[in-house]
C-alpha cells in the first residue's frame, strides 16, 4: 500500500514531541518557528478513538478523542492533538463531556515521571514551550501551577503553584506559593509559602521552602518533638540529623536534652547489600537526673544500650552463615527510655553472635557463637564468650558400598563433637572488674557417640547407644576443715585435669494401629496409634574412689561428720555423677485420627482430621538404688478442637506417700486406691480467629516495592494491615501444684487476650489485655487506634490504667519528606515521663 506523505511526515512530528522531556520553557509566550532535523529509532503507535484529519493546505495535522502517541518509553495521550508542521508546534487540548466537566486532559508520561495538564503548547526544535493547569509528579511530591514553563536546561518554573503529597486532583493539603522553582532529581524551591488544609489557611507561614527532590536516602535535619515530664522538665527529643549515605549504609545521629539537666544521645544505622546480607546498629546513651540538681539528694544514673542485627542472605555463602542478635546495656535503660510498651515489661535481654561453616564434601561442621543473658530485675548477668565447636556428621565406618546384602553391623553409626567454651556469671555492675575475669569458667568437651538400629520380628525396633565423653578442665578445686575460723575453706588447684564419663543404653518400640470402621455417611474410619517404648540404661558410679573424681571432706574437728564432694564442682560441663544408675523406662503415645467423606466438584474426597494430636504416659524404675526406685508418672495431652481451639495439658502423679510432717515415705499410694499423688498439674486453652482475607485486595508484597519490603519486615510494629477485617488472640492458663501436705497447695490462673477489627476500610482499633485471677488484677492493657486519612494518618494509643497509665495522639503526613509535619498531644504516665 502507498503510504500518504502527509501522514508520513505527521508520524515524524509526533516522535519529536515524544522524544524530548517534559514541555515547557522560560522566556517569551512566542513559540519560535525552526527547522525540524529528526530521525526515527524505533516503531511509532498512534491512534485516536474518533479521527485523524490533515490540512495539506495549513499544514496542519488533527487527533480527536483519546487521542494517543507511542514511542519507545514515552506516552502522549489527551482528548485533542493539533500538530503546527509550518511552525514546529504541537498542542494539546482536553475536552468537555456532556455535562461540561474537562475529560482527557492531556498527559505525558515517560520514566522521568508523568505530567497531567489542561493544555499544552511545545517546539519540538527549541525544546521549549508552555503548560497550563499542570499536575506533575516529583518523587513523593505532586506539584499544581496554573502556568508552568521549562527552560533548556530541564528547569521548571511555576506560577501560582501548591506543593502536596496528596495524589488527588483536588488535594487535602498543599503548601501554596505564588513561585516555585523545580530542578529534576535535585531540589523543589519556593518563595513565601503557607500551608493550607482543607482549602483553609493555616498560620503556618514560611519566608522560603526547601523540598529534596531526590530519589532514594536523603540527607537532612531531623526535626525534635517537645514536651514536658514531671521528672526531668520540658524537653526537645529525637532531634539531630540524618546522613542519607548511599543503597548500602544510612547513619541517623539524635539526641534528647531536658531542661533539669537530663540528656540522651543516639547513634543508629541501617546498612544492606542486596543478596548478601542486611542488619542494623543502634547505639543510645542517656543521663539522668532526678530531683533538684542544685540538693545532695539528687540521684543520676548513666545508661547505655546496644542493639544489633545482623542477616545473612542464605544465597550469599551456602557453606557459612553469620548472623548477630544483640540487645545489651543497663538493666535500668529501658526503664527510663523504652519507647514501647513491651520495653517496660521486658525482663531478661538476650543476645547471640553465630558463625557456622559446613566443610563441602565432608562430614564435619564449625560453630562459634557468643551468647548473652541479662536479668534486669536481678541485674545478674551470664556471657558465653566464646563457644566453638567442631562437630563430625554422623557416619557408618562398618559400611561397605559394594556389598549387595546390608549386614547388622553396616548400620552401626558414629559421630563426634568436640567443644570448647569460656562462661561469665556476674552482675551487671561488676562487668569489667578484675574480679569478674578471675572467676571465668572454661574448659573442652569431647563427645562420641556410637549407635545403631536392628529390626527385630519385622515389628520391632532396637536402638542400642554407647555414649562416651571427655571433659577437660584446666583447674580444680580442693575443700578442707579450717579449724580456726571452724569453716570448710574451698581452695582452687590449677592444673589440668581429665574426667571421663559414659553411659550405655537401648530401647524398644513400635508401632501399633487399630482401626474401625463405619459405614455412615461422612464418618468412614477412625484410626488409633499407639507407640510404646521400652528402654533400659546404665551408668557406673564415679563416685568410687577409684576414679579420683569425688573426695571426702570433714565438717568439725573431730570428723563425726563428712560429705562427699567433686573436683570439679565449678566444672563449666558439671562432673560425672556419683552413684550408679540402672534405669527402666517405658512410654506410650498414643495419636488418633478420623477419616470422613465430602463432596466435591470433582467427586467424593476424603479427609484427614486429627482427634488427638498426642496423649502419653512415662515412668521409670531404678535398679540401681536400694530405695525409692520409682519415678514419678508423667501425663500430657495436646488436642485441637473445631479447628480453632488448643488444649495443651500436662500432670505429675507421686507414686509414694507422704506422712503428716510432709516428708516422703516408701508406701504406695496404691495401698490408699490410687495410682499416685496428683504434685503438679497444667492446662493451657489457646485459640487464634481471624476472618477471611478481603476479596479484589491484594497483598502488600505485589504492591511495594523491596526496599519497602524491607521495612516492614524490619518494622512490623509500622505496618497495619486492612487486608484482615478482624483477629482474635486468647489463651487460659490454670495450674495447680502440691508438693507435699495440703497447705502447700497453690492454684494459679491467668487469661491474656489481643485482636484487632477493622471498623472500616479506613479505621482500625486493636486491644490487647489479660486477667490475672491469683491477684484479681487486670493486666497491662492497651488500646491502640488507627485512622488512614489518605495523605494523612492518626495513631492514638492509650493504657487506662496501672504504672503505664497515659495516652498519645498523633496525627502526622504519610509521605517521608514531609514526616516532620505532625501534631502530637500526650499524657505523662505515671511514673513520670510525658509527651506533649
Amino acid at each position: 500500500m502507498r503510504q500518504d506523505p502527509v501522514k508520513t511526515y505527521f508520524i515524524l512530528v509526533c516522535l519529536l514531541i515524544t522524544a524530548n522531556s517534559c514541555l515547557f520553557a522560560q522566556g517569551s509566550d512566542t513559540l519560535t518557528k525552526t527547522v525540524p532535523k529528526a530521525f526515527l529509532d524505533d516503531k511509532v503507535d498512534y491512534h485516536a478513538d474518533d479521527s485523524m484529519i490533515t490540512d495539506i493546505t495549513n499544514q496542519k495535522a488533527y487527533l480527536f478523542n483519546n487521542a494517543v502517541v507511542v514511542y519507545q518509553d514515552m506516552t502522549l495521550k489527551a482528548g485533542y492533538i493539533e500538530i503546527d508542521f509550518k511552525n514546529n508546534v504541537v498542542y494539546a487540548y482536553g475536552v468537555k463531556d456532556s455535562t461540561g466537566k474537562d475529560t482527557q486532559r492531556p498527559d505525558f508520561k515517560n520514566k522521568d515521571g508523568q505530567y497531567v495538564a489542561g493544555y499544552i503548547a511545545y517546539n519540538f526544535d527549541t525544546k521549549k514551550g508552555k503548560i497550563r493547569d499542570v499536575i506533575t509528579q516529583q518523587d513523593e511530591g505532586f506539584i499544581h501551577g496554573s502556568v508552568i514553563k521549562k527552560d533548556t536546561n530541564d528547569v521548571y518554573y511555576v506560577k501560582d503553584g501548591k506543593y502536596t503529597t496528596c495524589d488527588l486532583e483536588h488535594p487535602h493539603y498543599y503548601i501554596g506559593a505564588k513561585k516555585i522553582k523545580v530542578i529534576p532529581d535535585d531540589k523543589i524551591i519556593t518563595g513565601p509559602a503557607q500551608m493550607w488544609v482543607a482549602d483553609i489557611p493555616t498560620p503556618l507561614v514560611l519566608p522560603f521552602g526547601y523540598f529534596p527532590n531526590k530519589k532514594g536516602r536523603r540527607s537532612g535535619i531531623l526535626i525534635p518533638s517537645y514536651g514536658e515530664s514531671a521528672v526531668w522538665g520540658f524537653f526537645l527529643k529525637d532531634g539531630g540529623f540524618y546522613f542519607g549515605g548511599n543503597e548500602y549504609v544510612d547513619l541517623a545521629l539524635t539526641g534528647d536534652i531536658y531542661s533539669n539537666g537530663s540528656f540522651g544521645l543516639k547513634a543508629n544505622t541501617n546498612y544492606r547489600k542486596r543478596y548478601r546480607f542486611d542488619g542494623g546498629l543502634n547505639v543510645s546513651y542517656s543521663r539522668n537526673l532526678s530531683g533538684d540538681k542544685e540538693l545532695p539528694n539528687t540521684v543520676v544514673e548513666n545508661n547505655f544500650f546496644v542493639r544489633w542485627r545482623h542477616a545473612q542472605d542464605p544465597k550469599a555463602h551456602p557453606s557459612s552463615r553469620f548472623s548477630a542478635d544483640v540487645n545489651a546495656g543497663s538493666s535500668r535503660y529501658n526503664k527510663y527510655n523504652g519507647s514501647v510498651t513491651g520495653d517496660y515489661l521486658q525482663s531478661n535481654f538476650l543476645s547471640n553472635i553465630s558463625y557456622s561453616k559446613s566443610f563441602t564434601g565432608t562430614p564435619f561442621n564449625f560453630s562459634a557463637n557468643a551468647r548473652h543473658n541479662q536479668n534486669t530485675i536481678t541485674k545478674k548477668m551470664d556471657i558465653t564468650l566464646p563457644e566453638v565447636s567442631l562437630t563430625m556428621n554422623r557416619i557408618y565406618p562398618f559400611k561397605n558400598k559394594k556389598r549387595v546384602t546390608n549386614t547388622w553391623y553396616d548400620k552401626i553409626g558414629m559421630s563426634a563433637t568436640a567443644n570448647a567454651r569460656n562462661d561469665i556469671s556476674t552482675y551487671d555492675s561488676l562487668l569489667f572488674t578484675n574480679q569478674t575475669l578471675q572467676h571465668m569458667r572454661n574448659g573442652l568437651r569431647f563427645t562420641v557417640p556410637v549407635s545403631t538400629s536392628v529390626n527385630i520380628l519385622k515389628y520391632l525396633t532396637l536402638t542400642p547407644m554407647i555414649n562416651g565423653s571427655s571433659n577437660i578442665y584446666f583447674e580444680s578445686i580442693s575443700k578442707r576443715f579450717d579449724p580456726e575460723t571452724n569453716t570448710v575453706v574451698i581452695d582452687t588447684v590449677p592444673g589440668t585435669v581429665v574426667a571421663n564419663d559414659f553411659a550405655m543404653s537401648a530401647g524398644l518400640s513400635t508401632r501399633l494401629y487399630g482401626d474401625y470402621y463405619f459405614k455412615t455417611k461422612h464418618l468412614k474410619q477412625i484410626r488409633h496409634v499407639a507407640t510404646p517404648t521400652l528402654s533400659a540404661s546404665y551408668h557406673p558410679d564415679f563416685g568410687e574412689s577409684k576414679y579420683g573424681y569425688y573426695k571426702t571432706v570433714a565438717l568439725d574437728s573431730a570428723a563425726s561428720k563428712t560429705e562427699q564432694y567433686s573436683i570439679f564442682q565449678n566444672g563449666i560441663y558439671g562432673s560425672p555423677p556419683a552413684g550408679r544408675s540402672g534405669v527402666v523406662a517405658f512410654s506410650l503415645n498414643n495419636t488418633i485420627d478420623a477419616k470422613t467423606k465430602q463432596q466435591s466438584d470433582s467427586g467424593a474426597v476424603y479427609k484427614k482430621i486429627a482427634l488427638i494430636d498426642n496423649l502419653g504416659v512415662s515412668f521409670a524404675y531404678n535398679m540401681a538404688v536400694k530405695h525409692y526406685n520409682w519415678s514419678n508418672i508423667n501425663l500430657v495431652g495436646r488436642t485441637k478442637l473445631f479447628k480453632m481451639l488448643n488444649i495443651d495439658a500436662g500432670a505429675s502423679l507421686n507414686p509414694y506417700q507422704i506422712d503428716s510432717s510432709g516428708v516422703q515415705v516408701e508406701r504406695f499410694e496404691w495401698n490408699n486406691g490410687r495410682i499416685g499423688r496428683l504434685t503438679n498439674m497444667n492446662v493451657a486453652f489457646s485459640t487464634n480467629i481471624t476472618s477471611k482475607e478481603k476479596k479484589g485486595q491484594k497483598p502488600v508484597s505485589n504492591s511495594a516495592t523491596q526496599d519497602q519490603l524491607d521495612y516492614i519486615n524490619s518494622h512490623p510494629e509500622a505496618y497495619v494491615d486492612f487486608n484482615v477485617p478482624w483477629s482474635l488472640y486468647l489463651t487460659y492458663t490454670i495450674s495447680y501444684t502440691r508438693p507435699g501436705l495440703p497447705k502447700t497447695e497453690k492454684t494459679t490462673q491467668s487469661l491474656a487476650f489481643s485482636g484487632d477489627l477493622s471498623l472500616t476500610p479506613k479505621w482500625k482499633i486493636s486491644l490487647s489485655s489479660g486477667y490475672d485471677f491469683t491477684t484479681k488484677k487486670v493486666t497491662l492493657t492497651s488500646i491502640n487506634v488507627y485512622r488512614d486519612l489518605h495523605c494523612w494518618e492518626m495513631h492514638f494509643n492509650y493504657v487506662p490504667f496501672g504504672f503505664m497509665k497515659s495516652f498519645s495522639l498523633e496525627i502526622n503526613i504519610k509521605a517521608s519528606v514531609l514526616k516532620d509535619l505532625k501534631l502530637t498531644r500526650r499524657s505523662p504516665p505515671t511514673y513520670g515521663q510525658a509527651t506533649y
